[in-house]
């Protein structure tokens, strides 16, 4: 997933990031309101990690903000502010879920995979496709009984084909869900990294739609 961190304390941020990053998402990370206002009018995000107080106001305004301008993009809220109010207020402006600091970085990675889960439309992490046994939980795809490694991008394409499926994805749409902001991008990258994932998961397992882009495949 492509994620955009907003959160003003320098060394949660950073360990959030590590985790989020290490967890195979690309990760934007800002410490500021009008960072993230900036980052969301620029780039597509699978999901939003929302610190509710930041430098520049309340993250619950900017939530509601972004609801009140239609952005179904899911948001976890993260914060220090643990009474059960401050839970409700934050799940009515239109919060998906809500973690309390300190939280377990175990945890954290358990609920933004069951957020996506839900807004992909299938809230089951086992998924088949083909003899493709998919367990999005633990991230592992099985083929033929065998577990198959994918690395972090192959991975993150993979899991971008598996919440669309029939749809055909660009290329430009795949390069900003693998990279962050800044990172240096090839222009044959998406090629390679489909290429190698067709070795290892078969053929047919991505589509390529000539002139526009690529889409979850038919793998036998």
């Amino acid at each position: 997933m492509r994620i955009l961190l907003v959160e003003d304390d320098a060394i949660l941020g950073a360990a959030v990031r590590d985790h989020v990053a290490a967890d195979r998402h690309s990760v934007d990370w800002v410490m500021r309101l009008d960072e993230a206002a900036d980052h969301l009018a620029s780039a597509a995000y699978d999901l939003v990690l929302l610190d509710m107080m930041l430098p520049d106001g309340q993250g619950i305004a900017f939530l509601r903000e972004m609801r009140r301008k239609g952005s179904v993009t899911p948001v976890v809220i993260l914060t220090a502010l643990d009474q059960i109010s401050d839970r409700i207020s934050g799940l009515n402006a239109g919060a998906d879920d809500y973690l309390t600091k300190p939280f377990d970085l175990s945890e954290l990675s358990a609920r933004l995979n069951a957020v996506a889960r839900r807004y992909s439309g299938n809230p089951n992490p086992l998924i088949e496709i083909g003899d493709l046994q998919i367990d999005l939980a633990a991230r592992t795809v099985t083929r033929a009984g065998r577990i198959v490694d994918l690395t972090a991008r192959e991975w993150a394409l993979f899991e971008a084909f598996i919440q669309r499926p029939g749809q055909v994805i660009s290329k430009a749409q795949l390069e900003q869900r693998l990279y962050a902001f800044g990172a240096e991008v090839e222009s044959n990258t998406i090629e390679v990294h489909v290429s190698r994932m067709r070795k290892k998961l078969g053929p047919e397992v991505v589509d390529t739609v000539r002139g526009i882009g690529y889409r979850l495949g038919n793998p036998g």
